[in-house]
């Protein structure tokens, strides 16, 4: 159990100081994995200061110094990938072969692609487009950035708000959820120990009422960055205007998964499963509700119940693990009861739609779920569900398809399967949302960009778009020609009537 402190301020890792005591717990088995003191206010500022100090020299080095620390950094996180996956396994409830798959090695990449950005901060051309000045555009960091993740993917996001931020040559405050600040606190020792400066990378682990609303209105945060719910989200939004911050908002999702009559029904199927029930379907982007078009809908919802049958749910540490566990009870019970209640309405569950029996119903376990005969303006289509559950229904038309695919307020995510090239391209168009794979859904890659339209947000993760949101853009105008008197200057004065000023000559240099 870990006893040292989950918050690391000014390179020193240690305990809150709220008196207010909680343990970290896997969720899939109940095992206490750290207790430890939330963060007080007084903390935040401690971490602020921390930062605010490292800035002034962090900001000022080369972008090659900062690139190789952060190569240093993967090189760190490589040689400790599986305490990390064991870590983020245990915290989340999350299969060994999900975080030895995908959560670790993605966040390396993440490390090493933003170790290169660091190098390749562009900005315009220097030109001279009035023709007596040479224009010039700086592309400068902002300050000390206050970021909050959520606990999906506690790595990820840690790694997603921090790779940006740094590499531009900010210093951050980051509050992970107090669930799942673990691989947070390792990931900045990490930094530490690749030679990143003290006060850089800071982890506060405290509530979100008390830590994180400290975060947000400390008058030297200069912006804030936040994933999670939508409803948090506005209130963050509101607060941060207030004060006249920078804003980056990733929130939440409903991703369509829009089959079309001439899709390769396996892959779909395939895909469905796969994106629905990644990370027990906690996951922004999952695939959560499908649309399929009449001629394949029953062949699809028949193909994607037998999928899911085979869907084995188990241990974490065991690698034949498929899906682990929900993050806590509270959540578990949250899908339970939407699921119930849109059984209640008069959807049927084909498959799942309970707790299972035996020792996972004693942990935050719920069955892969496949719904149909949903109404389309009911909860279990509109709401963000977050747990692994696919909600199918049928269309008729491309038109309905895509009305339907936009028919929510999110916009993170969305897939279109089909063969044809043209309903490819109109759907890639038409659907609003921030990523739309084609025939596939759930991948990234650290070159592009993750974020969403409408109710999901707005600002990039990931990608040298990321760096938009962590710099300001300066535009430094010089000019070229020497003269005195500029053409502007006749809209207020000219120089026949003012008299020119001649300026003394420079003294001779002393022969002494």
């Amino acid at each position: 159990m870990e006893t040292t402190g989950l918050q690391f301020i000014a390179g020193k890792r240690r305990s809150g100081s709220s008196g207010k005591q909680y343990t970290v717990t896997n969720p899939a088995t109940g095992e206490v994995i750290a207790t430890d003191t939330l963060a007080a206010p007084d903390d935040i500022d401690e971490a602020v200061a921390a930062a605010r100090a490292a800035f002034g020299t962090w900001s000022r080095t080369t972008p090659a110094e900062r690139s190789e620390a952060m190569l240093r950094l993967a090189d760190q996180l490589d040689a400790r990938a599986e305490e990390f996956a064991q870590a983020e396994s245990r915290i989340g409830g999350k299969p060994i072969k999900l975080t030895r798959g995908f959560d670790i090695p993605g966040s390396v990449d993440n490390v090493r692609f933003f170790a290169g950005a660091a190098r390749n901060l562009e900005g315009r051309a220097a030109a001279e487009y009035s023709g007596e000045h040479t224009s010039a555009i700086r592309r400068e960091p902002i300050g000390v950035i206050g970021s909050i993740a959520p606990w999906n993917y506690p790595l990820q996001m840690a790694a997603w708000k921090i790779l940006p931020a740094v590499a531009a040559g900010n210093t951050i405050v980051l509050k992970p959820a107090e669930l799942t600040p673990l691989t947070s606190v390792m990931f900045a020792e990490a930094a530490q120990a690749a030679g990143i400066p003290d006060g850089v990378i800071n982890i506060v682990t405290g509530s979100g009422r008390e830590a994180g609303q400290a975060l947000i209105n400390h008058p030297d945060i200069a912006m804030v960055s936040f994933t999670g719910s939508t409803d948090v989200g506005r209130q963050i939004a509101a607060q941060a205007a207030a004060a006249v911050k920078r804003v980056h908002l990733e929130l939440g999702g409903k991703a369509p998964f829009v089959v079309f009559d001439d899709a390769d029904l396996e892959a779909a199927a395939r895909g469905a499963v796969a994106g629905s029930l990644i990370n027990a379907g906690q996951d922004c982007t999952a695939a959560t509700r499908a649309y399929v078009q009449r001629p394949l809908y029953k062949a699809f919802v028949e193909r994607v119940a037998m999928l899911m049958d085979g869907v084995r749910l188990g241990p974490v540490d065991d690698p034949a693990t498929d899906m682990g566990s929900l993050i806590s009870f509270k959540q578990r019970d949250r899908v339970a009861a939407m699921v119930d209640a849109a059984r209640a309405a008069g959807a049927t569950v084909v498959r799942g739609g309970r707790i299972p029996d035996g020792p996972l119903g004693h942990a935050a376990y719920y069955e892969p779920t496949l719904i149909t005969d949903a109404a389309q303006h009911s909860a279990i289509v509109q709401q963000e569900i977050f747990g692994p559950v696919l909600v199918v229904l049928p269309f008729d038309t491309d038109d309905e398809a895509l009305r339907l695919a936009n028919d929510t307020p999110y916009g993170l995510a969305a897939s279109a399967w089909t063969r044809n090239v043209f309903r490819a391209q109109r759907a890639s168009r038409e659907i609003q949302a921030g990523c739309v794979w084609v025939n596939d859904h759930i991948p990234i890659i650290s070159e592009m960009p993750h974020g969403g339209y409408k109710a999901s947000g707005f600002g990039k993760d990931m990608s040298a778009y990321s760096f938009e949101e962590y710099t300001n853009v300066k535009h430094v105008m010089s000019e070229i020609t020497g003269a005195s008197h500029k053409g502007w200057h006749d809209v207020v004065f000219t120089s026949h009537r003012t008299g020119t000023v001649h300026q003394p000559s420079a003294p001779a240099a002393s022969a002494h």
